[in-house]
């Protein structure tokens, strides 16, 4: 039995979660966004778990700036898609936007290709499948537990719309593919995590979304 802890972070309520399982005394993070470390941390010493991976959905900035801080304090493996490497070791180059803080560079990175399809958490939890989901960022991904149906979709999916198209890396055709093809493949009953906004649920969004759903035909 793993739970998931659900932290909303800002300056622009980005959700970060941190799997945890108390049979084998480990949790892997979903995502480290600003200001999540100490937290996580806390929760992660509360229930006794080590941290064993951080494994990235996409790099854009608002889930990765306590990426550093988080693997610094825990060694944990960090996990993205090689296609969104490079904001993660010169993040600053890539905020669009000034910021009124730092973001470390993460340096130590495992990386998927798109012929990834499964990563196994460090510390012995369920493997994870990957869905090569682009459309957001070139290297966004979703990352999916079939023995609990929930899929954390990142940037790419959220209740009632999808990510946004209009950044550096984005691409709309790309991503509504990537939402009908690949993530809509998936059974009504699995739950997904968004980046943003609440939780919802692959039925419920392939049939209401106004974006990808049926109500979008």
């Amino acid at each position: 039995m793993t739970s998931v802890f659900a932290l909303e972070c800002p300056p622009v309520a980005t959700w970060c979660y941190m799997v945890s399982s108390p049979d084998t005394g480990t949790a892997y993070v979903i995502d480290a966004p600003y200001q999540s470390a100490q937290q996580v941390l806390a929760e992660a010493e509360r229930l006794g778990v080590r941290i064993t991976d951080i494994l990235l959905t996409h790099t854009h900035w608002d889930h990765t700036a306590d990426c550093q801080a988080l693997q610094q304090a825990t060694g944990a493996r960090v996990v993205v898609h090689h296609a969104d490497l490079y904001r993660l070791t010169d993040p600053m180059k890539h905020t669009i936007w000034p910021l009124p803080f730092t973001i470390e560079p993460v340096e130590t990175v495992d990386c998927m290709t798109n012929d990834t399809t499964i990563i196994t958490p460090v510390g012995g939890m369920p493997p994870l499948r990957v869905l090569h989901t682009p459309g957001h960022t070139e290297g966004g991904v979703c990352f999916v537990d079939d023995s609990t149906q929930r899929v954390f979709a990142g940037d790419t999916l959220f209740a009632g719309s999808v990510g946004r198209v209009d950044l550096p890396g984005g691409d709309e055709e790309t991503l509504l593919r990537s939402i009908r093809e690949v993530l809509f493949l998936l059974d009504d009953d699995f739950q997904v995590f968004p980046g943003h906004g609440p939780t919802t649920t692959i039925g419920h969004e392939r049939i209401t979304n106004p974006f990808v759903g049926e109500a979008a035909r």
